[in-house]
Protein backbone atom coordinates (compact mmCIF):
# COMPACT_ATOMS: atom_id res chain seq x y z
CA UNK A 1 0.00 0.00 0.00
CA UNK A 2 1.47 3.58 -1.02
CA UNK A 3 1.16 6.40 0.72
CA UNK A 4 -0.31 9.54 -1.41
CA UNK A 5 1.78 12.69 -1.19
CA UNK A 6 1.33 15.22 1.25
CA UNK A 7 0.91 17.68 -1.56
CA UNK A 8 0.19 17.59 -5.60
CA UNK A 9 2.30 17.93 -8.48
CA UNK A 10 2.15 20.70 -10.90
CA UNK A 11 4.61 20.67 -14.09
CA UNK A 12 5.24 24.12 -16.17
CA UNK A 13 2.03 23.58 -18.77
CA UNK A 14 -0.43 23.30 -15.21
CA UNK A 15 0.84 26.67 -13.85
CA UNK A 16 0.70 28.65 -17.10
CA UNK A 17 -2.87 26.92 -17.57
CA UNK A 18 -3.99 28.34 -13.75
CA UNK A 19 -2.20 31.87 -14.79
CA UNK A 20 -4.17 32.03 -17.82
CA UNK A 21 -7.81 31.14 -16.08
CA UNK A 22 -6.57 33.65 -13.83
CA UNK A 23 -6.82 31.73 -10.65
CA UNK A 24 -5.75 32.64 -7.65
CA UNK A 25 -2.73 31.39 -6.29
CA UNK A 26 0.76 32.17 -4.93
CA UNK A 27 4.16 31.43 -6.87
CA UNK A 28 7.07 30.99 -4.41
CA UNK A 29 10.29 30.91 -5.09
CA UNK A 30 12.25 29.02 -2.58
CA UNK A 31 15.69 29.84 -4.16
CA UNK A 32 18.42 32.03 -2.93
CA UNK A 33 18.26 35.77 -3.84
CA UNK A 34 21.62 34.75 -6.02
CA UNK A 35 19.67 32.52 -8.38
CA UNK A 36 16.55 34.36 -8.47
CA UNK A 37 18.52 37.59 -9.68
CA UNK A 38 19.99 35.29 -12.21
CA UNK A 39 16.33 33.90 -13.12
CA UNK A 40 13.06 34.38 -12.30
CA UNK A 41 9.12 34.36 -13.28
CA UNK A 42 8.01 37.38 -12.66
CA UNK A 43 4.78 37.23 -10.59
CA UNK A 44 6.52 34.92 -8.21
CA UNK A 45 7.47 36.06 -4.57
CA UNK A 46 11.26 35.08 -3.41
CA UNK A 47 10.79 33.17 0.03
CA UNK A 48 14.00 31.36 0.33
CA UNK A 49 13.94 27.80 1.46
CA UNK A 50 16.92 28.83 3.97
CA UNK A 51 14.33 31.12 6.15
CA UNK A 52 10.92 29.23 5.27
CA UNK A 53 10.20 28.51 9.31
CA UNK A 54 10.44 32.82 9.14
CA UNK A 55 8.19 33.61 5.56
CA UNK A 56 5.53 30.89 6.32
CA UNK A 57 3.96 31.75 9.16
CA UNK A 58 2.73 35.26 7.69
CA UNK A 59 1.01 33.57 4.73
CA UNK A 60 -2.55 32.79 4.80
CA UNK A 61 -3.60 28.80 4.78
CA UNK A 62 -6.50 29.25 3.42
CA UNK A 63 -4.48 30.61 -0.20
CA UNK A 64 -3.53 27.85 -2.55
CA UNK A 65 0.48 27.90 -2.92
CA UNK A 66 2.83 26.76 -5.95
CA UNK A 67 6.15 26.41 -4.85
CA UNK A 68 8.88 26.16 -7.06
CA UNK A 69 13.16 26.21 -7.15
CA UNK A 70 15.62 25.52 -9.82
CA UNK A 71 14.41 22.17 -10.41
CA UNK A 72 11.84 21.06 -8.51
CA UNK A 73 13.55 19.14 -5.29
CA UNK A 74 13.73 21.92 -2.67
CA UNK A 75 10.45 22.88 -3.78
CA UNK A 76 9.17 19.32 -2.70
CA UNK A 77 10.81 19.69 0.80
CA UNK A 78 9.10 23.37 1.68
CA UNK A 79 6.09 21.71 -0.02
CA UNK A 80 6.24 19.27 2.22
CA UNK A 81 7.21 21.37 5.59
CA UNK A 82 4.94 23.92 4.80
CA UNK A 83 1.69 21.24 5.15
CA UNK A 84 3.21 19.14 8.08
CA UNK A 85 4.65 21.98 10.15
CA UNK A 86 2.68 24.97 9.48
CA UNK A 87 -0.97 23.00 8.53
CA UNK A 88 -0.95 24.37 4.75
CA UNK A 89 -3.76 22.21 2.67
CA UNK A 90 -3.41 23.31 -0.91
CA UNK A 91 0.47 23.27 -1.83
CA UNK A 92 1.52 22.26 -5.35
CA UNK A 93 5.20 21.55 -6.18
CA UNK A 94 6.01 22.80 -9.28
CA UNK A 95 8.09 20.14 -10.97
CA UNK A 96 11.24 20.80 -13.29
CA UNK A 97 11.07 24.49 -11.53
CA UNK A 98 12.77 27.11 -13.24
CA UNK A 99 14.81 25.16 -15.59
CA UNK A 100 11.36 23.78 -17.48
CA UNK A 101 10.08 27.43 -17.41
CA UNK A 102 13.01 28.22 -19.37
CA UNK A 103 12.97 25.43 -21.60
CA UNK A 104 9.38 25.19 -22.66
CA UNK A 105 7.37 28.28 -21.44
CA UNK A 106 9.87 31.18 -21.39
CA UNK A 107 13.10 30.53 -23.70
CA UNK A 108 14.22 34.06 -22.57
CA UNK A 109 15.09 33.70 -19.10
CA UNK A 110 18.45 32.09 -18.71
CA UNK A 111 19.67 28.75 -17.66
CA UNK A 112 22.05 28.21 -15.06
Amino acid sequence: MSIPPLYSHLDVHDVVAMRQRNESFLLIDVREPNEYAIAHIDDAVLHPMSGSLDWASAIDRATPIVVMCHHGIRSAHVATTLIQQFGFHRVANMSGGIEAWSLLIDTNIPRY
